[in-house]
């Protein structure tokens, strides 16, 4: 199957760290509820979240980065690639909020279903984050090699 003519862009550094702010917004959300929900503590729950905005910027930026020199999946099926992305970056996160969770509250019981849970919830958040973003030209940029031209600007009525 051919991939659409977005499939052919990379993206520019700012693009890719306004991605990183607005998922680690809606995954920050996540985090707080599924905290709370096992640990009962919203002290616990707002700390564990409050931490990982931190840690998970960093981390989903240069996830980024390293998803915008892979090749795979931009002249095909564009959505295992969203799917891949979105698992690999479910590894990275599920062990950086264990840690932080047992860090925060002394519990590896806690880490885990918490961390568990995410596995759950974020990816299914994530495959719709990215499927958002797929549809915003803002900050798309040729791929190596592409012949094709930015996708149009939506007509803004005046």
């Amino acid at each position: 199957m051919a991939g659409d003519a977005q499939d052919h862009f990379g993206e520019t550094h700012l693009r890719s760290l306004i991605k990183g702010i607005s998922w680690r917004v809606v995954g920050s959300l996540d985090t707080a509820l599924l905290s709370f929900l096992v640990t009962g503590s919203p002290k616990w729950a707002v700390t564990i979240a409050s931490i990982e905005a931190l840690t998970k910027i960093a981390l989903y930026y240069g996830h980024e980065r390293v998803w915008g020199r892979v090749r795979w999946g931009r002249d095909g099926e564009a959505h295992l690639r969203s799917v891949a992305k979105g698992a690999s970056w479910r590894v990275v996160a599920t062990l950086d909020t264990f840690l932080l969770s047992w860090l925060v509250t002394g519990s590896v019981k806690h880490a885990g279903a918490i961390a568990s849970l995410e596995v759950f919830t974020k990816i299914a958040l994530f495959y719709l984050h990215e499927r958002g973003w797929k549809l915003v030209p803002w900050g798309k940029i040729a791929a190596a090699g592409s012949t094709g031209a930015l996708p149009a600007e939506p007509a803004v009525a005046r």
